[in-house]
């Protein structure tokens, strides 16, 4: 069964929420890109719209938005995500993956685009209590 901890990114209020998605919400995610909104009954945020905004893998490999598939590649980069040279010009292969959610990816990164009717805290709490959100 497939498991993704949801970093969701609350963009007004500059704070972060680690939500732990499993089941059928989580196997909803595989084959969504970075970049779709996704609904946030997902990540038990009813009335919330989210985007994908990146990603981490099982081996610590970050997600980049420019390269499509699922897979693992090495880059020739020279900046942007999974590299930051110190150097101007400075260009090195790297390991990154593809833009959409497989299996492999552990971590999913998103932010709120549209903003529900309840405030965030009030919602994983009331999920917490539930037994549907672990917290850490």
């Amino acid at each position: 069964m497939v498991e993704f901890k949801v970093v969701v990114n609350d963009v007004k209020q500059g704070k972060s929420y680690q939500i732990q998605v499993s089941g059928a919400h989580a196997n909803s995610l595989i084959g969504k890109k970075i970049g779709d909104e996704v609904d946030g009954i997902f990540v038990s945020l009813p009335g919330y719209r989210l985007q994908i905004t990146g990603g981490t893998d099982k081996d610590g490999f970050p997600m980049r938005p420019d390269l499509p598939g699922m897979g693992k590649r090495r880059l020739l980069l020279s900046g942007g995500v999974g590299y930051h040279p110190d150097i101007k010009g400075k260009r090195k292969k790297k390991m990154v993956r593809g833009n959409t959610i497989s299996a492999d990816i552990v971590q999913i990164n998103m932010k709120v685009v549209k903003y529900g009717t309840k405030p965030i805290e009030e919602l994983l709490a009331l999920a917490e209590k539930r037994g549907e959100v672990k917290s850490e």
